[in-house]
């Protein structure tokens, strides 16, 4: 090979791994000031795809390789096997055109099989589904996603990677502070655990968060006072790198008598290699019976704050936990119903150059709530506090 060609072959080298590495979003760093709202889209109840029941969507990622969005379901097998969906997002400065649906995959245990439900479960064993998050990896393309496992199962929460079609690749160790325990003194409560996940900008880690505490780390939010989110970083082994505490809010808002309440961590999104998009959902339920959700958006920073990953319970330690600035109250965007947000993901770049942020609620296959998607214009400049 002459000198000339060497040139050529290093050129085209590099060109694919710029290529690769904005065609999968790798080393995309990100800055967010305030957020623009552009407008909504949803998708009817029990909408029917491919045999299937749209719905209970808790996950949402963009795959830019594709020019396609993926959305993960938190069917525990019940309506349909455990699946995700592909879908089409239009949209632009002057508003949310529509979401069209492409495609739908089941995903697969390591036989090969779907998923159980819980009655399936009884007499076939496996792993009864509760899927809360997708992430894309953006090295190789994959599908990781989370699931909450099930106490009354003793069954432990999981962190699994699978092909583009729903195939089994790998699974994560689960460390011993997240496995289920027979008593509820230790471990995690059940539907509270690995409800987040995002890899970092690099794609060396990915990054799994709690919905709520761990029983060790103290009770759950009230009106008065609010709770404490592990946010543990792994390696691609599952090998935990680093965990840290986030502070969730107190509920919002009083219940009626007698009735339910909570508040937590609904998913995470990289912003760049120390910062991350961190979404709190709470659901009120009134009087009557119907619930209410209050959404914040916070962006979160772990410089600064302490490394718990040695910290057994987080009751008894003295620890730093991150930083939080709130970047958008939802229920200040004037929406005829803002529902159960539980996915938010990155889209594609606008045509003023800045990017997008688009959020998904999961409608738990009620016909009282909605399945919305809300796009957003990201913004560099801060705006009002929470505005």
């Amino acid at each position: 090979m002459n000198a000339s060609e060497q040139n050529s072959t290093q050129e085209k080298q590099e060109q694919s791994s710029k290529e690769k590495a904005k065609v999968n979003n790798l080393n995309q760093v990100h800055k967010v000031g305030s957020l623009k709202f552009i407008g909504e889209q949803r998708i009817p109840y029990n909408e029917n795809f491919k045999g299937t029941v749209v719905g209970g969507l808790s996950g949402l990622r963009y795959d830019s390789q594709n020019d396609t969005w993926v959305m993960i379901s938190d069917d525990r097998s019940a309506i349909n096997p455990a699946r995700f969906y592909n879908a089409q997002l239009t949209y632009d400065i002057k508003g949310f055109h529509s979401v069209e649906l492409t495609d739908m995959e089941f995903l697969k245990q390591s036989d090969g099989t779907n998923y159980p439900n819980p009655a399936q479960y009884s007499t076939q064993g496996g792993e009864v589904p509760d899927f809360e998050s997708v992430s894309l990896d953006p090295i190789d393309g994959t599908i990781w996603y989370t699931s909450e496992g099930d106490r009354a199962f003793g069954l432990n929460p999981f962190v699994r990677q699978a092909t583009t079609n729903g195939q089994y690749l790998s699974n994560l160790p689960v460390p011993e502070q997240f496995k289920v325990s027979p008593t509820e003194e230790t471990g995690p409560r059940n539907n509270m655990v690995f409800e987040g996940s995002t890899f970092a900008v690099d794609g060396k880690s990915l990054w799994v968060s709690t919905e709520g505490p761990l029983y060790q780390d103290g009770p759950l939010p009230t009106t008065d006072t609010g709770a404490l989110s592990r946010i543990t970083q792994y390696d691609r082994e599952g090998n935990v790198l680093a965990q840290y505490a986030y502070p969730i809010d107190p509920i919002p808002a009083e219940p009626g008598p007698g009735k339910y309440a909570d508040n937590g961590v609904t998913e995470i999104l990289a912003v760049n290699d120390h910062k991350f998009l961190l979404i709190e959902r709470a659901g009120v339920q009134g009087e009557d019976g119907s619930f209410k959700n209050y959404i914040r958006l916070y962006e979160i920073d772990i410089n600064g704050a302490s490394d718990i990953s040695n910290i057994d319970s987080l009751q008894e330690s003295k620890f730093k936990t991150v930083k939080k600035r709130l970047i958008l109250d939802l229920n200040t965007l004037g929406l005829s119903k803002l529902d159960n947000i539980e996915g938010i993901s990155w889209g594609p770049k606008l045509a003023n150059g800045n990017d997008s942020l688009v959020l998904v609620s999961d409608n738990n296959f009620n016909s009282t709530q909605v399945t919305q998607f809300l796009a957003f214009e990201v913004l560099t400049q801060k705006g009002p506090k929470g505005k």
